[in-house]
């Protein structure tokens, strides 16, 4: 018998961003920092996982390690471009997509990772730099997220990117300790 409890932490290993956050200057740095070394982090856990590794579940009905890394490279291809526009356009609407259904497209299926984190290394590199340039300004400027119906900032926004790095890496930190199998 599936506990929910127990489900709800396999889904949330590190729990729930905080929106509510008062954000302030050293968490701006400290989510800069996992940017930055968000790509190293995910190559050193998952680049010598073999074929049956990579399509262990981090929880049931959940996604494979190998659908995960291709989510994030979805995800974070997605959220630099919501910067982009954030930082070019007048409070931009950003276009939501399907991510579950992206990561069962023969991308989100494909045992071969490796294009996934050159994808994330190029665009860690890339948001990392222009993280880097904003000015105070910028940190306060804000994009429309149709599926949530509200506006978010540039720095809420990367706290849930900071959230984000960890969660996933929690994930597949899970799929490899229970190889893949839950007695719930």
């Amino acid at each position: 018998m599936k506990n929910n409890t127990d489900i709800e932490k396999l889904k949330f290993p590190i729990g729930h961003f905080d929106s509510h956050l008062e954000v302030t200057a050293d968490h701006l740095e400290k989510w800069k920092a996992t940017i930055a070394a968000f790509p190293n982090q995910l190559r050193n856990l998952v680049a010598s996982l073999s074929v049956e590794e990579l399509n262990w579940k981090y929880r049931p009905e959940g996604w494979t390690v190998k659908q995960v890394v291709h989510h994030l490279a979805d995800s974070h291809m997605n959220s630099i471009i919501r910067l982009k526009l954030t930082l070019t356009e007048n409070g931009p609407t950003i276009r939501p997509y399907e991510e579950s259904l992206w990561a069962q497209l023969s991308d989100g299926l494909d045992n071969d990772i490796e294009s996934s984190l050159k994808i994330i290394e190029g665009v860690h590199v890339r948001w990392s730099r222009l993280l880097d340039g904003l000015s105070e300004e910028d940190w306060n400027k804000m994009y429309f997220h149709p599926q949530h119906q509200r506006l978010f900032s540039v720095k809420e926004n990367l706290g849930i990117y900071d959230w984000h790095c960890n969660h996933h890496l929690a994930h597949i930190k899970q799929a490899l300790l229970y190889k893949g199998v839950f007695n719930l």
